[in-house]
């Protein structure tokens, strides 16, 4: 179990997508990897490490091999997860209290964000010296909380409640006069509240991450869902050796909403920076797509472990157990893109490498949510297999799996990007 404490911390660093684009930023940074911006041209060769990234919470980062090039190795995941974002005017007040107006990004288990601390992070953009530029903010301490009815006037939500989101959710956060919200902003980040131009603000739980049971074989945390993958991925890229392959790191925003946007999955953003390391290699288009065919993505994103509780949830035989190691996921209508060659591509670098594997595939009453690597294929062809960490209260505000997974899916990152 030596990284999951180091996962932990990792999450508490990363509150927000753009938290972890720049926690992900600074250890590549220490690696010696340059940054390039989509607005220069780029100039690459052999041997080159470096990554781009895109909106400030998507992040592609690339090492290209001194060894004739057969193909890209592509590990993909994302840096988003089930949130409140603050909307424009956010101040609700009533009576004396100041109420933050709030809206649902993804789909979370709402009931678990009530009675906990919370806080608020994202960026910020204001104008300086005729420039645009933006200030990440977090601001850590506990600053508001969404309180529960008390069960006297509430006395049935014990058998099921419908939650009215503009009404039950907004967080408690002041109370006094409106405009206590944005002097508090213009004091976290220095910028005085009329300077600032636009914001992405999200409410987020304050809650650490732990570990727990009698060997401390569990592991609880915010946004598991996918800054483990998201982890994993990176100590892979780091860890491995250099062999025939450009060892791609995608790291994709907004999939948690479909990944429709400019830095999400089904966007441009792999393809172009892929086209833009051959362009940079001299490759023709031919030398190119005959690189694609040749190449392989491993599409990263955590999945649902059997719930001691609800095991009637799970099918009947494909049953990933907590520390199980890393799970392959299938899907019969292609919400995961694994099939029978990508699949056997996995289980050998698995059974090589002496990694524990195991299967997911849905209860077949109950469909089960897309990933990224069905849409990221309809840009970026290349077989592709969905794989994960078995996990339990996936989009609850603290989620829990087994601590000793993220080794397995570190080495088997590790060992694809040294093929």
């Amino acid at each position: 179990m030596a990284h999951i404490k180091k996962l932990l911390d990792f999450i508490n660093q990363s509150p927000t997508a753009f938290h972890a684009v720049a926690s992900v930023k600074k250890e590549l940074t220490d690696a010696s990897f340059t940054e390039f911006s989509e607005g220069d041209t780029w100039r690459l060769s052999k041997a080159r490490k470096g990554f781009v990234t895109r909106n400030s919470s998507a992040l592609i980062a690339f090492a290209i091999p001194e060894k004739p090039i057969k193909g890209f190795h592509i590990f993909a995941a994302h840096t988003d997860s089930p949130v409140f974002r603050i909307k424009e005017n956010p101040e609700l007040p009533f009576e004396d209290y100041i109420r933050l107006n709030v809206e649902k990004y993804g789909g979370m288990i709402v009931s678990s964000w009530f009675d906990r601390p919370l806080s608020v992070a994202g960026r910020v953009l204001y104008e300086d010296k005729g420039k645009i530029v933006e200030k990440l903010v977090n601001i850590d301490r506990d600053l508001c909380v969404i309180p529960n009815v008390a069960i006297h006037m509430n006395s049935d939500i014990n058998n099921g409640y419908k939650y009215d989101i503009q009404k039950d959710v907004p967080p408690l956060f002041a109370r006094g006069k409106k405009g206590v919200y944005s002097q508090l902003i213009a004091k976290e980040t220095g910028i005085k509240a009329e300077d600032i131009l636009g914001s992405d603000l999200f409410v987020y739980p304050r809650q650490k991450g732990f570990t727990f049971g009698t060997k401390n074989e569990f592991a609880a945390s915010p946004r598991l869902d996918d800054l483990a993958c998201v982890y994993a991925g990176l100590k892979g890229l780091l860890d491995s050796d250099s062999g025939e392959y450009v060892r791609v790191l995608a790291l994709f925003d907004n999939e948690e909403v479909g990944s429709g946007t400019k830095q999400g999955a089904d966007s441009t953003f792999l393809e172009d920076v892929l086209f833009r390391i051959g362009e940079s290699l001299s490759w023709s288009r031919t030398e190119y797509l005959k690189i694609l065919h040749e190449s392989f993505a491993l599409s990263a994103d955590n999945a649902h472990g059997v719930h001691p509780a609800m095991q009637n949830k799970a099918d009947p035989v494909n049953r990933p157990m907590l520390n199980g190691g890393v799970v392959l996921k299938f899907n019969g209508n292609q919400k995961y893109a694994t099939d029978a060659s990508s699949a056997a591509f996995v289980r050998a670098l698995a059974r090589k490498n002496k990694l524990k594997l195991q299967d997911y595939s849905n209860n077949s009453n109950i469909p089960g949510g897309s990933t990224l690597g069905n849409i990221s294929t309809a840009h970026v062809s290349v077989r592709t297999a969905d794989i994960g960490l078995a996990q339990l209260a996936m989009h609850s505000a603290c989620e829990t799996m087994g601590s000793k997974d993220i080794d397995d899916m570190i080495k088997l990152a590790s060992a694809f990007f040294s093929l």
